[in-house]
């Protein structure tokens, strides 16, 4: 499931797999000069999601071999460049003052041992787990935003959000109310995008998600949860574990972010806590 492949089937004659990456950036380039054409006084909202780096890795003949890390590296650095061609359109447009710009991924990576020692690079970042784990390391996400004059430059924040939480910064932002029963899930993070927000309170409740393999997790402040056993992701990869295998875990992640001691014997109420309140989370209508 890594490397240079494509999958059996029909194919249209024109598409070439390795010019997807370029061509999803041309549409992307072109929506921008199209839209300072005709429409410069309304706003825009481009929702740009490249497949890529996801497999197949299939960089351009400009990239490939141009880094350590083998193809991964070489497609990854080609996404970089083209987020680049992104930004440098907005720049050409005379839109780059007057627009927030997020770029973030959908999971975490999938990265195996072996590949950990084969580059001497881990894509998860020394965190447990991989793409689809309860754990942080498959799904704790680079949220990157830039927006000058508003959001000031190298600051980093402690904030936990989510991805369902763009849709009601959105439209607090452009001043929209959300219908009633609508997007439930999405609560805004626009006071810490301006910096209006105190660090030490949190800006939305607590997060459920489900992982792979049946597990379901709750993060509430410093504090996470998770109904089962290991990670339920893409793989067994357990790295910095205890080495035990309880029924449930709970780990506060302001100490122990890499989840190596589980605290589900030392906190049995804490434990019933989170695990109430995500049961009643998931049956809330």
């Amino acid at each position: 499931i890594q490397g240079k492949f494509w999958r059996a089937g029909g194919i249209a004659p024109d598409l070439k797999l390795e010019g997807v990456t370029p061509r999803f950036t041309d549409e992307a380039v072109s929506v921008i000069k199209n839209h300072k054409s005709a429409e410069p006084d309304k706003p825009l909202l481009l929702y740009l999601a490249y497949p890529s780096p996801h497999t197949p890795w299939l960089p351009t003949e400009e990239f490939d071999g141009k880094t350590e890390v083998g193809l991964y590296g070489d497609f990854t650095t080609m996404v970089d460049h083209e987020v680049g061609r992104v930004i440098a359109a907005l720049d050409e447009a005379k839109m780059s003052d007057d627009t927030l710009v997020i770029f973030t991924v959908d999971n975490g990576p999938v990265w195996y041992e072996k590949d950990v020692e084969k580059y001497g690079h881990d894509s998860c970042g020394g965190l447990r787990g991989m793409k689809a784990s309860a754990w942080e390391a498959g799904h704790r996400m680079p949220f990157i935003v830039k927006w000058p004059g508003k959001v000031e430059a190298n600051r980093v924040t402690d904030q936990t959000v989510c991805f369902t939480d763009v849709f009601a910064t959105f439209a607090e932002l452009s001043g929209q109310e959300i219908p009633k029963g609508q997007a439930p899930d999405s609560e805004s993070f626009l006071p810490v995008l301006l910096g209006d927000q105190p660090e030490d309170e949190a800006i939305r409740g607590p997060i459920v998600l489900k992982a792979g393999r049946g597990h379901m997790m709750i993060r509430s402040g410093d504090w996470k949860y998770i109904n089962g056993p290991e990670g339920g992701g893409f793989s067994g990869r357990d790295k910095k574990a205890d080495g035990s295998k309880p029924k449930v875990q709970l780990y506060n992640l302001r100490k122990d972010l890499g989840e190596t001691t589980n605290l589900e014997a030392e906190y049995p109420e804490k434990v019933a806590e989170l695990a109430r309140l995500m049961e009643q989370i998931q049956s809330a209508e």
